[in-house]
């Protein structure tokens, strides 16, 4: 296995920004050279420690998940090679762990769908009986699927601070009616075709988000990545359980030791510095995103 990459340093394209995951490189003034580095997070808190081998798996994991997806709307990618616009020191920086896309306007929303209650959206039903506004019926469970998918938005945050749930009526305010109502749509779409994927493949996609940009000429296009391990919720399906916290194939096993974390003897309070990550759930934490892969890819 090569290297892990914490973070990348290319000299020859100007840094645009560094995500929690992602370092996003101007190509002229129209595509954007995202770089998916080794880096995890969790509660929005950016651990020190990369696990190796993660961002060539989320990107390829994201372009295997473009290619499934091609016909509900358009995407990024732009088709061309990456290690093409980097100088020839850079190229193992940039290989098998990045993206070359279309430069677009992002919208400042993050697109959640869930077929299933978990996560926070368990914990508003029950105080509410409804997540982000949408009323769901009673005797519901955590972990229970949903009569049909919701489509549940955020506010995008900046780094190091929490999205925001928010309604579709909001939505509509932010970015206009019209709008609102297409992203809500076509992220349905996405979510129900790649469920129906995943599942003939022994996964659960419980709940994920899409995040989506306008082009010069106002196409909605699917941005950033999409439906990997770091944007959604995976269940294997053979152990799923209504009523328990099913086994994941994401960043929840990091989540959940990170609950039991310590730092000078209190529990961490979910602010940076994270707690410094033990080699073994480096090793456990990569395995989950690996089997993810095997699952979905082969």
């Amino acid at each position: 296995m090569t290297a892990a990459l914490h973070t990348s340093t290319l000299h020859s394209l100007p840094l645009l920004a560094r995500g929690k995951v992602r370092d996003n490189y101007a190509v002229g003034d129209d595509r954007i050279l995202m770089v998916a580095s080794d880096r995890i997070s969790a509660f929005d808190v950016v651990m020190g420690e990369p696990i190796p081998g993660k961002g060539a798996l989320l990107t390829q994991m994201a372009l295997w998940w473009f290619a499934q997806l091609k016909g509900i709307v358009p995407n990024h990618l732009t088709g061309d090679a990456p290690e093409s616009v980097v100088a020839p020191d850079e190229v193992a920086q940039v290989a098998g762990r990045s993206m070359l896309v279309k430069r677009l306007k992002p919208i400042p929303v993050e697109a959640v769908v869930r077929g299933y209650l978990a996560g926070s959206g368990w914990k508003e039903y029950q105080e509410s009986q409804s997540v982000c506004g949408v009323p769901l019926p009673a005797g519901l469970n955590n972990a229970s699927r949903l009569p049909a998918p919701i489509y549940t938005p955020a506010a995008k945050a900046a780094v190091g601070e929490h999205d925001e749930n928010i309604t579709f009526e909001r939505t509509q305010q932010m970015i206009g009616a019209d709008l609102a109502a297409r992203i809500r749509d076509v992220s349905l779409r996405l979510y129900e075709r790649a469920a129906a994927i995943a599942l003939d493949k022994g996964i659960i996609i419980a709940d994920t988000k899409f995040e989506f940009g306008l082009d010069d000429a106002g196409e909605l296009v699917l941005m950033d990545e999409v439906l990997t391990p770091d944007s959604s919720r995976y269940w294997p399906a053979d152990s799923y359980r209504e009523g328990i916290n099913p086994p994941s194939f994401d960043k929840q096993f990091l989540r959940d030791w990170l609950e039991q974390a310590q730092v000078d003897g209190q529990p961490w309070n979910k602010t940076a510095p994270a707690p410094r990550l033990p080699g073994d759930v480096i090793v456990q934490t990569a395995a989950r995103y690996q089997e993810a892969m095997r699952r979905l890819v082969g």
